[in-house]
């Protein structure tokens, strides 16, 4: 009798497969030092300690934290955050990132609330609202994200709004709701370059979330602005992803965002190789030239960093923490 196949849960090695043939042989040692440009201060300032100390008393979450986000600690020092609705567990297992797989438990129909509160409390000007993949769920989690923008847009009124959804397996009713409850921003990122999808996004198709963007701008119209975003460092090439920002404007992505991919652990896919930041500068003129409105291209640059100065902002921040801001970039 044949012995039948066997596979492997790590993200390193998706359903047994063997990565490098994707990504070639050639890759970084984690225990290299990286490029000189990946320097940051350590986490820790006043606004830092602030900001950590209303999440953890406000029982949230934060993608900053579950991601291991190499920009925690400038943007948590402006007084920004992103939050991540339903819990801090994916049902999906994608190969680059550090949110923790398995079978999700969390249902808090009082998390709306608390993370309006806390928005209110920090005084935000754009909030982004994240969250895991919850495939258990009837609705796919897009009744939270609705509930959430409710309750901001009901205690801080003045704040836009930005979802940073999954792609709700392609389904048009979750969907819609979500575009119903009018955010300022739909964000969906794609992640990496079609090509990659086999080993890095599995349980993900490229067009699906193309379409669903499309879908959420038709939707949506002039009073929603959509967004992607990407990350190099896995072995594409720069035709690649510039044929990808122009599939992403063909389904009219508007705001696009390009960063480098830091494996978190041995345990994730591996390292390619790091692209130099004139390389990102590259592939910003790329994409200006296809027509997005907005693009943000650079090692550090992750899908929220810096978010509200991806769209026009009608108002200041207000609050203790967006007072501590410097003038002119209070989350």
């Amino acid at each position: 009798m044949t012995e039948p196949a066997q596979y492997t849960r790590s993200r390193a090695n998706p359903g047994g497969m063997n990565v490098h043939d994707l990504l070639g042989e050639a890759t970084v040692d984690m225990r290299a030092r990286k490029p000189p440009w990946f320097k940051v201060p350590a986490p820790g300032g006043p606004r830092h300690r602030a900001l950590s100390k209303l999440i953890a008393t406000a029982n949230l979450h934060t993608v900053c934290q579950e991601a291991a986000c190499p920009n925690i600690g400038e943007c948590w020092e402006r007084g920004t955050a992103t939050f991540m609705i339903l819990g801090d567990t994916c049902t999906r297992r994608c190969g680059f990132c550090n949110v923790k797989t398995g079978k999700p438990t969390w249902h808090d129909p009082l998390e709306p609330a608390r993370v309006a509160r806390a928005i209110a409390r920090m005084g935000l000007r754009h909030a982004v609202i994240t969250s895991v993949d919850r495939d258990d769920l009837p609705d796919l989690g897009s009744g939270a994200f609705v509930a959430v923008i409710a309750e901001i847009r009901r205690q801080a009124p003045d704040c836009q709004i930005e979802v940073l959804t999954p792609d709700f397996q392609g389904q048009e009713m979750p969907l819609a709701r979500v575009i119903a409850a009018r955010p300022d921003v739909f964000n969906h990122n794609v992640e990496v370059v079609p090509r990659l999808y086999p080993v890095a996004r599995r349980g993900s198709e490229f067009l699906r979330s193309a379409r669903v963007l499309r879908n959420a701008k038709q939707l949506g119209g002039s009073a929603v602005r959509t967004k992607s975003g990407l990350m190099v460092g896995l072995g594409e090439t720069f035709d690649e992803l510039v044929d990808t920002f122009a599939q992403l404007r063909d389904h009219d992505v508007q705001v696009l965002t390009v960063g480098q991919y830091l494996r978190p652990s041995p345990q994730h896919l591996p390292l390619v190789r790091y692209w130099h930041p004139d390389e990102f500068a590259e592939l910003e003129a790329a994409a200006y030239a296809l027509g997005f409105d907005h693009v943000a291209a650079g090692p550090l640059v992750r899908s929220s960093y810096h978010a509200d100065l991806h769209v026009p902002q009608p108002h200041a921040g207000t609050g203790p923490l967006a007072e501590l801001a410097p003038t002119g970039t209070a989350g």
